[in-house]
C-alpha cells in the first residue's frame, strides 16, 4: 500500500457515497479506475438491480483497462446475483492491480472474489481506507456479521432536556432546519422506526419529505420501511401514517385476529412477536426478523418508553440529538425512560462523535460505549 493507493481509494469512496440514499439492501460501492497516474474511469452502485459499481467503471472507460490499477471499496463480488459476477468482469479487463477497501462481510462469499483475482495472476491489496469503508456500509456489514441491522435514536429535546409538554405537545421543539436535516438521516435508512404512542399523539407520517434533486440523485426517492411497535394493537388503520404511500410493518404481541385482520393489505403487514420478559416486545427479535428483511439501518423516532428499552438493551448504535436554545420546565417530559440508577456506575456512558449547530439547534451525535459487538473487517 502506498500513499497514491489512499489518494484513488479515496475518490473511490468518494463515489461510493453518491448511492447514500440509493442502494438499499446492497451495499455503498464506489471504483476508480487509473493508469499512470491518470484517472481512466470511475463508477458507483447506484440501485439494487442494477450495475455494480466496477461494471459502471469498466463501462465509462474511453479504451481499456490492461495493466490498470482498479480502486473498489468492497471486494468484488464472485457470485451471480440479480448481475453477473465482478470479480469476472474484471480479470476480463485484464488490469495488473485491484486495490480493495475491505472484504465482503458476508461469511458465505467473504474472500472468493480476491482468490479469484489472484488466481489469474492480478495483484491484489486489500485493507486500503478500511475504516472509511467500515463507516460507509455500517448497516450492510452488521447484518452480514450479526444478523441484525444498525440502529439509529433520533431525538428532539429542549435545553433542559424535555422532549415534549406534560400534556404531550411536542411540535415544534426544534427549528425548520433541524427538522430538514432529520429528512437526509430519515432517506439514507432502510426503515423508520417508531411507536403506537407516537403515531397516535403526533399523528406522524413518518415518511422521507424530500426529493431526487434534494438528495443529488437521478433515481427516484425510495421510502423506507415504516415499522410501528404497536403492543395492543392499538392503531386503527385511520391514521395519517396510513395514507403515505410504502410500506408498513407492525410488530406486536396481540393476538387478536379480528384486529390484525382490519389492519394488514398488500403494503401493511403484522407480525406476532413473543414477549419480552417484562411483558413487552421482544425489541432484539423484532430487530432480527428486520435483518432477515434485508434492512440495513433503521432510524428510531419515538418516545421515551421505546428509546430507553432499546438503550437499555444495547441495541443502540447511534443517538442523534437535535437541542433547541428553550426551557420546559421540570413538568415536562424527559427524554430516556431509563429506570433509576441509583450509582454512577449504572450509568449508561457515551462518546460524542460530532457536534455542529443547525439552524438555532445543536446537533450531537454521540453512541453508547457499551452496545452490540463492534464491527470488524
Amino acid at each position: 500500500m502506498t500513499a497514491v493507493d489512499e489518494v484513488w481509494m479515496s475518490r473511490a469512496l468518494q463515489q461510493a457515497r453518491k448511492g447514500w440514499y440509493s442502494t438499499h439492501p446492497n451495499p455503498r460501492v464506489g471504483c476508480v479506475i487509473m493508469r499512470d497516474g491518470e484517472m481512466l474511469a470511475e463508477g458507483f452502485h447506484e440501485y439494487p438491480g442494477g450495475p455494480h459499481a466496477e461494471i459502471n467503471a469498466l463501462n465509462a472507460l474511453d479504451g481499456d483497462a490492461r495493466g490498470a490499477t482498479v480502486y473498489v471499496t468492497l471486494e468484488p463480488c464472485s457470485h451471480t446475483g440479480k448481475t453477473p459476477p465482478c470479480a469476472d468482469a474484471l480479470i476480463a479487463a485484464q488490469p495488473a492491480r485491484v486495490v480493495i477497501a475491505m472484504q465482503d462481510p458476508n461469511p458465505l462469499v467473504a474472500g472468493r472474489g480476491i482468490e479469484k483475482l489472484k488466481n489469474q495472476g492480478i495483484e491484489v491489496v486489500c485493507g486500503v481506507m478500511k475504516n472509511q469503508a467500515l463507516a460507509l456500509n455500517r448497516g450492510f456489514i452488521k447484518r452480514m456479521q450479526y444478523g441484525l441491522p444498525a440502529l439509529r435514536v433520533k431525538m428532539g429535546m429542549s435545553l433542559d432536556g424535555r422532549t415534549a409538554l406534560a400534556n404531550g405537545i411536542s411540535q415544534w421543539i426544534t427549528g425548520a432546519e433541524a427538522r430538514r436535516d432529520v429528512q437526509f438521516l430519515r432517506a439514507q435508512s432502510s426503515a423508520i422506526l417508531s411507536s403506537a404512542t407516537t403515531v397516535i399523539q403526533d399523528d406522524a407520517s413518518l415518511n422521507v419529505r424530500l426529493d431526487a434533486a434534494a438528495l443529488q440523485q437521478q433515481v427516484a426517492v425510495r421510502q423506507p420501511l415504516r415499522v410501528i411497535v404497536d403492543t395492543q394493537l392499538r392503531l386503527s388503520g385511520q391514521e395519517k401514517l396510513f395514507e403515505q404511500a410504502g410500506e408498513i410493518c407492525i410488530f406486536t404481541t396481540s393476538k387478536d385476529v379480528q384486529k390484525k385482520a382490519a389492519l394488514e393489505s398488500d403494503q401493511i403487514s403484522v407480525r406476532v412477536m413473543p414477549e419480552h420478559i417484562d411483558g413487552r416486545i421482544d425489541l432484539k427479535a423484532m430487530l432480527q426478523q428486520l435483518a432477515q428483511m434485508e434492512i440495513n439501518e433503521v432510524h428510531c423516532e419515538c418516545g421515551a418508553t421505546l428509546a430507553g428499552a432499546l438503550l437499555q438493551q444495547q441495541l443502540v448504535d447511534e443517538v442523534v440529538l437535535y437541542i433547541a436554545p428553550d426551557l420546559l420546565g421540570n413538568q415536562a417530559r424527559g427524554l430516556f425512560e431509563l429506570g433509576e440508577i441509583s450509582i454512577m456506575s449504572d450509568k449508561l456512558a457515551m462518546q460524542i462523535e460530532d457536534l455542529r449547530m443547525i439552524g438555532r439547534d445543536i446537533k450531537i451525535t454521540a453512541k453508547p460505549e457499551i452496545s452490540c459487538p463492534p464491527l470488524s473487517s
